[in-house]
């Protein structure tokens, strides 16, 4: 097209030049030419200029983190419409939340956990979306006399490390949701994580297998696919889901900014319709799911595919546990204000409802 105007460039230059020469004899008839190829040449560069704005559709930049229920937001760029998503992995929610709050991406998954803290520090965050729940697992060193979901054996090994002056540590990593699942359950059993026990941070879970390998700690609340990879090589064996708690279950939540709300409302629906077109394609077809979570995380599918069971692809958002998480935190003094009123607030559910034709009734509200 390029090389085509200038074509016309050039005829349009001789033609004027024509118009100049006194032996021309129709200068009517070159004035014509002249004007034609003009309004041609021009017709062509709008046509090629209104072309390439048409295939440019509007972008959302989207962190993610790289655990089993994280993974399927990788997905997101191939059901999305009316909109480019560029889904970019991170190691940890707390790094995608970082990403967002610093305005490196627009929107960012990570755990009703992130949001808290995030208003708690007083971050311009927006929820408008679920993603996934679950993924928690609480796992024990194999030597130690612990049954399944026995909390009274549980607490009865704590006991006898305490008076032999041993520190029973348990680990997570600290800003996740295993982290507040843990303590959750840890305080409704009367156990204090300050004074009974010592915490240990892992900040990346891959590391969860080599430290209990080495026996560095007793317990771990890991996220999934890990627990299933530490499980599966005999690392460790397992207590118990960690759901007991305020928390419950909830997981993930899919975060974005005001100004992006402001400035990109449509693009925001078409995201939010992407994550909804996932999670109703991940929880009918187990076998993408676990293709999914193997490739983000690179383990084997046999380990993904121990994963999927504890995981529960969900939208929805729910506020009141959103408000009992949050007085949980506080309380367990992982924050140092109280966001509950933050959090109702900044729950913004017309996204999700554009997204699945439902009122909020019906999305968590």
């Amino acid at each position: 097209m390029i090389a085509y105007r200038i074509q016309f460039g050039t005829e349009i230059a001789t033609t004027i030049a024509r118009t100049r020469n006194p032996q021309t004899t129709d200068r009517r008839s070159a004035v014509r030419k002249l004007l034609l190829a003009t309004l041609i040449a021009l017709g062509f560069a709008s046509l090629d200029v209104a072309s390439t704005f048409a295939q440019v559709e509007p972008s959302i930049k989207l962190g993610y983190a790289k655990c089993a229920h994280c993974t399927p937001m990788s997905l997101t760029p191939q059901y999305a419409k009316g909109v480019q998503i560029d889904a970019v992995g991170f190691n940890t929610g707390t790094d995608a939340l970082t990403a967002l709050v610093s305005k490196n991406i627009d929107v960012a998954q990570v755990t009703y956990l992130h949001y808290a803290i995030a208003l708690d520090k007083g971050f311009d965050v927006v929820a408008i979306s679920g993603q996934v729940n679950g993924g928690s697992a609480m796992l024990v060193g194999n030597d130690l006399e612990v049954t399944p979901n026995d909390w009274a054996s549980l607490k009865k090994v704590i006991a006898d490390f305490k008076a032999a002056g041993k520190p029973f540590r348990v680990a997570a990593s600290r800003g996740n949701a295993q982290d507040i699942h843990m303590r959750g359950a840890f305080a409704k059993q009367g156990i204090d994580i300050n004074k009974d026990v010592q915490f240990v941070n892992i900040p990346n879970p891959s590391d969860h297998l080599q430290a209990l390998r080495r026996g560095e700690i007793e317990l771990i609340c890991t996220v999934e696919p890990f627990a299933t990879q530490i499980l599966q090589n005999k690392a460790a064996k397992l207590f118990g889901l960690p759901y007991d708690q305020a928390a419950g279950k909830l997981t993930n939540i899919i975060l974005t900014r005001s100004d992006v709300v402001a400035a990109k409302p449509k693009e925001l629906e078409n995201t939010v319709r992407a994550v909804v077109k996932v999670d109703e394609f991940i929880a009918g077809d187990k076998a993408a799911l676990v293709a999914v979570i193997s490739k983000i995380t690179g383990l084997d599918k046999a380990i993904a595919a121990g994963a999927v069971d504890n995981l529960d692809p969900d939208p929805k958002m729910y506020r009141a546990s959103a408000v009992a998480i949050a007085g949980m935190m506080r309380d367990l003094k992982y924050i140092n204000s109280d966001v509950s009123a933050a959090v109702e607030k900044n729950m913004d559910y017309r996204f999700l409802e554009a997204a699945t034709g439902k009122p909020k009734s019906d999305l968590g509200y």
